[in-house]
């Protein structure tokens, strides 16, 4: 209830300072979620959780309790396809800095024929989950036109359309975030492409670019790295596929050709390989490694609720001089 008012407040202001259109009521099916903001005590308590005006309500915890040292902000339900999340916010007064330059660097090349290529010559290919479940989910879609909106038979037939594109949708993110911590076991430093994807979105591939979510996969990478104590960043776009990793020579091609090979120091290797080289190499030229001498990365390892988790990444003790790369 506190958060339909804070809603319908933030809606008025935005009508009369931001410029939005008038509030309007929530039409059928349109509120999927609602928030409750604040907590006395813990509201998980073993497999049920307390919520206010509810009661406790049964839940699928996944053996993940609440660590030690952390406080219960707020919990949002989401209803997804007709199947209820909780989506526990948890908070501890730290600081984690951010990841410094240091180690080994990659480029990451995504596309729609290979989904990513590395610099160190990794291809991926893209598991197409929405292409893989395009034809049953044409059948539904047929189906859900030719009933009766709002009847039971609609509802029902909705739901079944929207547990496809769930599936889809959580497939897809686990793929992700798969590739977001093979990126993060081969090196140090992650170097993608700074796009917008949603431009990229509304061209000839759009259908292909939005069943791919380069922008989540991006987003992901992001968090995982600095999760794990690596170092991301982002590099201008412009001409990568267009430029020779080992001299910088202009190498025009179109997408048709696959192979890139320069003219001026003969270079050979693969078009998306080769793009990846080049990001890889504007990272670098983007950031200051000279004068870190040694490693300092920040872990879990010490910080409050940690005795009960498994990290995939340990803190390890690094002696010797950051990598210094030359042009």
């Amino acid at each position: 209830m506190q958060q339909a008012i804070k809603q319908l407040h933030r809606a008025w202001d935005g009508f009369q300072k931001v410029g939005h259109g008038f509030p309007r009521f929530k039409k059928f099916g349109q509120f999927k979620s609602l928030l409750f903001p604040q907590f006395k005590q813990n509201p998980v308590q073993g497999v049920h959780i307390a919520l206010p005006k509810l009661g406790p309500i049964p839940i699928n915890t996944g053996n993940r309790p609440i660590p030690s040292g952390f406080v219960v902000k707020q919990v949002r339900i989401i209803n997804k396809a007709d199947i209820w999340y909780a989506n526990v916010n948890i908070q501890c007064d730290v600081s984690v800095p951010n990841p410094m330059p240091h180690g080994h660097p990659i480029g990451v090349d995504v596309g729609l024929s290979k989904f990513l290529a590395t610099s160190d010559g990794v291809l991926v290919k893209s598991p197409k989950f929405f292409k893989v479940m395009q034809s049953k989910l044409k059948l539904l879609q047929r189906r859900l036109s030719r009933k009766k909106k709002r009847s039971k038979n609609y509802e029902k037939q909705r739901i079944k359309v929207a547990r496809i594109h769930h599936t889809i949708d959580n497939a897809r993110k686990d793929f992700h975030f798969k590739q977001s911590h093979a990126l993060c076991d081969a090196g140090d430093m992650v170097f993608m492409e700074d796009l917008d994807y949603r431009i990229l979105a509304k061209g000839m591939l759009g259908k292909q670019m939005l069943a791919e979510g380069f922008g989540q996969f991006r987003a992901i990478t992001k968090y995982v790295c600095w999760k794990r104590g690596k170092f991301f960043g982002k590099v201008n776009a412009r001409g990568t596929s267009q430029e020779c990793p080992e001299c910088g020579a202009t190498v025009k091609k179109d997408l048709s050709v696959r192979v890139h090979h320069c003219q001026e120091c003969g270079f050979l290797a693969d078009r998306d390989v080769a793009s990846g080289q080049v990001i890889r190499n504007r990272g670098i030229e983007s950031i200051n490694t000279a004068g870190h001498v040694g490693i300092q990365n920040a872990y879990a390892d010490g910080l409050p609720g940690t005795e009960i988790s498994q990290s995939r990444s340990k803190s390890k003790n690094r002696k010797g001089a950051t990598r210094k790369f030359l042009k």
